[in-house]
């Protein structure tokens, strides 16, 4: 099984980078399940129903959110009804939606589950471990492959995360940060793991926005907006895994990073 995960895709360049490249990197890798985190695909903040649409009508299999999971109201509207869309499954005050999902791909299952790291975020949520950990007692021997989109801020909460479940998931790799991290790897019992894959989006901005609008507010204090510039160099960015179907541990782990013209 052969499975492409897309970095966070920011705003409508974001969208656009995907879709410039995605069927490209299908056709050349043999992929046969996509899945790309979709929390700042919006405008850079959330996630609308059309634009939900959107990401899946090009060809992504699922879509994972983050802490911008509810920037956009318009989710509470249609989460519920879709069956491609997962969000945290450790929130705390948000019932809607489902925090982990098994698909049929060729008659092989493969479970993908969103968690929120607990280190530097502003959301409260339950511990990752115990939340996953009571995933896993619900689930039972379920003999899927399992991939966790581990949504956090620190590397270090990220990797201790992914040893205390290597060899129980298949790969537990890492969005948020919009920086790809050069760690991907294969761990002792064979479950892939990358730090943070990185984002999909505007090259040459500031994880994802126009520079001088992040600049502005970081460094020198100003109320600004952060924006995008849609005219930046599209970027996409992402891993390849190469999973056994029998062993459900992963075989291979390769990062994607890709430019566009302007």
């Amino acid at each position: 099984m052969r499975i492409l995960f897309l970095g966070d895709i920011v705003g409508k360049i974001g969208r656009n980078s995907v879709r410039l490249f995605l069927d490209k990197l299908v056709d050349k890798y043999r992929i046969d399940f996509v899945i790309a985190n979709g929390e700042n695909a919006t405008h850079g903040k959330g996630l609308i129903e059309k634009h939900y649409n959107e990401l899946i009508d090009m060809g992504i299999d699922c879509i994972t959110l983050g802490n911008h999971y509810h920037s956009k109201d318009n989710i509470d509207d249609y989460i519920d009804d879709t069956t491609c869309l997962i969000r945290p499954i450790n929130l705390t005050n948000y019932r809607q939606g489902v925090g982990s999902i098994c698909f049929d791909v060729d008659n092989v299952k493969v479970r993908v589950t969103n968690v929120m790291g607990s280190a530097f975020m502003k959301e409260e949520v339950v511990s990752p471990y115990v939340s996953f950990k009571e995933l896993l007692d619900e689930i039972g021997d379920e003999d899927s492959i399992h991939i966790v989109d581990y949504h956090g801020e620190t590397s270090s909460e990220k990797i201790c995360f992914a040893y205390v479940f290597d060899g129980v998931v298949s790969a537990v790799l890492g969005t948020h940060t919009h920086v790809q991290t050069n760690d991907a790897k294969i761990l002792p019992n064979g479950t892939a793991y990358c730090t943070d894959v990185g984002m999909c989006g505007a090259a040459n901005g500031v994880i994802g926005f126009e520079k001088n609008s992040v600049i502005d507010k970081t460094i020198f204090g100003q109320m600004s907006r952060f924006t995008i510039d849609e005219d930046d160099t599209p970027m996409v960015n992402g891993v390849v895994i190469d999973i056994d179907n029998d062993t459900r541990k992963c075989k291979e782990i390769f990062l994607i990073k890709l430019f566009g013209e302007k």
